[in-house]
């Protein structure tokens, strides 16, 4: 049973899976009085896309502002008819780049490619949910997997919850303004608007493309350097560049135990088995590497020294780090730690597959063929957009 932990005049809880995270969201907003906001990658025409559609209905109904931005190629598949009974209850909703161009891999298009990948709600400006966790149910019936997929948000009732709310205004504006829904003094005092800051303890790192792009993977590579006993990283799609993975290998060289939860079952190919080309380099410094097997793996977390952690949208990977927009709260907190940390072990202990040690499938030549062909296929695209950490 997850726990209230406070920190910095925030109230956090740890919430693991949809089963926790829709049922507390959909609570939270029935009690919405003047405003809901939410951010999502993905927006499934499935049974908890309508339980959450249900729920933005019946605030708009009683007369809460309700706005929805949806990321255009993720909720590509996001229902017509939700989308005409959500307008009809005057819930505001918009597009974040519905332009998708797979023909051409410019630079000067790259922007067609960046997507909002961020989970965001904010209720009221008082209560807030950051996290991994996209509108689609946890088990998917085409995967055949009786297991729900890992991940992890949390709930933040308090100051914090103020600056989420500031940072999806200013969001909402500007593509207010980019489709021509919105011009004048308003947008302009949205887009510099600022979050005042916060206390020591607990903090809300937002990537974007300007002055914001490494904050997040740059958060990371601070805590893995001042680690001393434990690193422990769950993350979904993990291609971290050359400098994050000498931190890590930096790190179990000083003694330090380093901790990888990673993806066991083939989600996207390229990325599954581009990932399988680092192992190597990583085992030989010591590092622990785990595949989660039940299901998809699809937390963003980690904890460092049982002291700081950070649970967001963020993968580990130059898609996230250079092309979309993401969220990560980072917390140092010990009792929030302990607790995801808990929970990450218990998944290591009892889910998870040991590479390297006796258990793991042996990888063919072929499949090494495959990984360092996967892996060089990565390196080709993210060469062409300009990444200036390569992997």
């Amino acid at each position: 049973m997850s726990k209230i932990h406070q920190v910095a005049e925030n109230q956090l809880l740890l919430l693991q899976n949809g089963t926790a995270y829709f049922p507390r969201l959909c609570a939270d907003i029935d009690v919405a009085q003047h405003s809901v906001y939410l951010e999502t990658y993905i927006f499934a025409p499935d049974k908890t896309g309508r339980m959450v559609v249900d729920a933005l209905r019946r605030a708009a109904e009683r007369g809460v502002v309700v706005r929805v931005l949806l990321d255009g190629f993720g909720s590509a598949d996001f229902s017509k008819a939700w989308l005409a009974e959500l307008t009809a209850a005057k819930v505001q909703v918009q597009w974040f780049r519905r332009e998708i161009s797979p023909f051409t891999l410019r630079r000067s298009r790259m922007r067609r490619l960046r997507r909002l990948h961020r989970k965001l709600v904010v209720l009221d400006g008082e209560v807030a949910f950051v996290g991994g966790i996209n509108i689609i149910n946890d088990i998917s019936s085409r995967d055949h997997f009786s297991s729900p997929r890992l991940d992890y948000a949390v709930r933040v009732q308090g100051a914090l919850a103020g600056e989420i709310h500031s940072a999806m205004r200013r969001l909402w504006g500007v593509v207010s303004w980019a489709n021509f829904r919105r011009r004048g003094k308003e947008i302009r005092r949205l887009v510099r608007e600022r979050a005042k800051p916060l206390a020591p303890g607990i903090a809300l790192l937002l990537r974007d493309s300007l002055r914001h792009r490494h904050d997040i993977e740059n958060a990371y590579l601070a805590a893995i350097d001042d680690a001393r006993s434990e690193i422990i990283i769950a993350n979904a799609y993990f291609l971290p560049g050359r400098a994050f993975r000498m931190a890590l290998i930096q790190a179990a060289q000083r003694g330090v135990r380093v901790l990888l939860l990673l993806q066991g079952r083939v989600e996207y190919r390229l990325q599954h088995y581009a990932t399988h080309a680092l192992y190597d380099q990583l085992l030989a410094a010591g590092i622990e590497i785990y595949e989660y097997q039940p299901s998809y793996l699809h937390a963003k977390v980690a904890v460092i020294d049982g002291l700081w952690s950070t649970v967001g949208s963020s993968n580990i990977d130059p898609f996230s780090l250079l092309l979309a927009r993401e969220a990560n709260l980072v917390i140092q907190d010990a009792g929030f730690a302990d607790e995801l940390r808990a929970s990450l072990l218990a998944a290591i202990a009892n889910d998870a597959l040991r590479i390297g040690d006796g258990n793991n499938v042996s990888r063919s030549l072929w499949g090494r063929v495959i990984a360092r062909a996967s892996y060089g296929i990565v390196r080709l695209l993210i060469g062409m957009l300009g990444y200036d950490r390569s992997i």
